[in-house]
C-alpha cells in the first residue's frame, strides 16, 4: 500500500480538530445561555444529592419500620419526623432516600441505554452510508424491521418472559431507538463520502477504517452526542413507564416507576408516596431538557452561520 500523500489528504489533518472545534463552540455557546445554567445547576444538585445523601443519612431504602409508616412530609405541619423530611411509605420506608436511589437507577439506565443506541445506530448507519450497495440495503431493511416493532411490544416480549434485570432493560431501551441514529448517520456519511478530502484519502491508499475513524467520525459524533442528551430524558421516561407496568427493575429495589405504582393505592390518604418520586423525576427531566435544548439551539445557530 502506498504512503499517504499529505498534499492530497490535508483534510485528514483538519477533520478531527474541526470536529473537536465544533464541539467546543457548541458547548461554549450553550454554556452562556441562561437555560443551560439553570438546567445544569439543578441537574448537578440532584446528582450530588443522589450520590451523597443516602450514604450520609445511613438509611436503608429497603428497610421497613412499621412504627414510622405513613409519616407525612415536614411541610404539612402534621405528625412528622425530622428523620424523614419527605415522609415515609406504607411500610415505613424513607421517601427521600428511596426517591434519590430511584434517581440513581433511572439515570444509570437512561445513560446506558442511550450508549447502546449510539453504539448500534452510529456503527450501522456509518457503514451503510459509506459502503452503500448491498450493505446499505441489508442494514436499511433491518432498520425498517426494527422501526415496525413498537418499544412496548419489544419490552413485553423480552422482559415478560424473563426476570427484568438492569442489563435486560438497558438492552430493550437501547434497541428501541437505534434506527433513528442509523438513518441520521447514513444520510450524513453519504453526503460526506463524496467530498474531496475523502476521495483524496482513498486515492492515496488510506484504509476504510482510517478514513472512517480519522475523517468522518470526528465530524459526525459531536452533534449526535449533543442531541443524545435529550434522548437520556426520553429513556428515563420509558424506564419509569416499564417500572410502573411491572416490567422494570423489581422491588424491593426502588425506582421511580415501581415507587409510583406502589403509591397509587394511597393517593387519598398518603399522596406523597407517589408524588415525591414524580417530583424528582420531573425536576431531572426538566434539567436535562433545558441542557439539551441549549445544545440544540447552539448547534443550529453555529450551523446557520450565526
Amino acid at each position: 500500500m502506498s504512503a499517504i500523500d499529505p498534499t492530497l489528504t490535508a483534510g485528514m489533518v483538519r477533520a478531527a480538530p474541526a470536529g473537536r472545534s465544533v464541539a467546543r463552540r457548541i458547548l461554549g455557546r450553550a454554556a452562556r445561555s441562561t437555560e443551560f445554567r439553570i438546567g445544569f445547576a439543578v441537574f448537578l444538585l440532584l446528582v450530588l444529592a443522589a450520590a451523597l445523601y443516602p450514604a450520609i443519612s445511613g438509611i436503608d431504602p429497603t428497610a421497613m419500620n412499621v412504627r414510622a409508616r405513613l409519616l407525612p412530609p415536614i411541610f404539612l405541619g402534621e405528625k412528622w419526623s425530622w428523620a424523614h423530611p419527605l415522609g415515609t411509605d406504607q411500610i415505613g420506608r424513607d421517601m427521600l432516600v428511596r426517591s434519590l436511589v430511584g434517581l440513581r437507577y433511572s439515570l444509570l439506565i437512561g445513560v446506558a441505554s442511550v450508549a447502546v443506541t449510539l453504539a448500534i445506530g452510529c456503527t450501522l448507519g456509518t457503514l451503510a452510508g459509506y459502503f452503500g450497495g448491498r450493505s446499505d440495503t441489508v442494514i436499511m431493511r433491518i432498520t425498517d424491521a426494527q422501526l415496525a416493532i413498537p418499544m412496548i411490544i419489544l419490552a413485553i416480549a423480552v422482559l415478560g418472559v424473563s426476570r427484568p434485570t438492569i442489563p435486560a432493560i438497558v438492552l430493550v431501551l437501547g434497541l428501541s431507538n437505534w434506527p433513528v441514529y442509523a438513518r441520521i448517520m447514513r444520510s450524513v456519511v453519504m453526503a460526506e463520502r463524496g467530498q474531496e478530502y475523502v476521495r483524496a484519502a482513498q486515492v492515496s491508499g488510506a484504509t476504510h477504517a482510517r478514513i472512517l475513524l480519522t475523517l468522518l467520525v470526528p465530524l459526525l459524533i459531536p452533534p449526535i452526542l449533543f442531541t443524545s442528551v435529550l434522548d437520556v430524558a426520553r429513556m428515563m421516561i420509558f424506564e419509569s413507564i416499564l417500572g410502573f407496568l411491572g416490567l422494570g427493575v423489581q422491588p424491593p429495589t426502588p425506582t421511580f416507576g415501581n415507587i409510583i405504582a406502589d403509591g397509587r393505592k394511597y393517593l387519598l390518604n398518603a399522596w406523597w408516596i407517589a408524588t415525591m418520586p414524580g417530583i424528582f423525576l420531573c425536576l431531572t427531566l426538566t434539567s436535562i431538557i433545558l441542557m439539551g435544548s441549549a445544545f440544540e439551539r447552539a448547534r443550529n445557530s453555529i450551523h446557520g452561520g450565526a
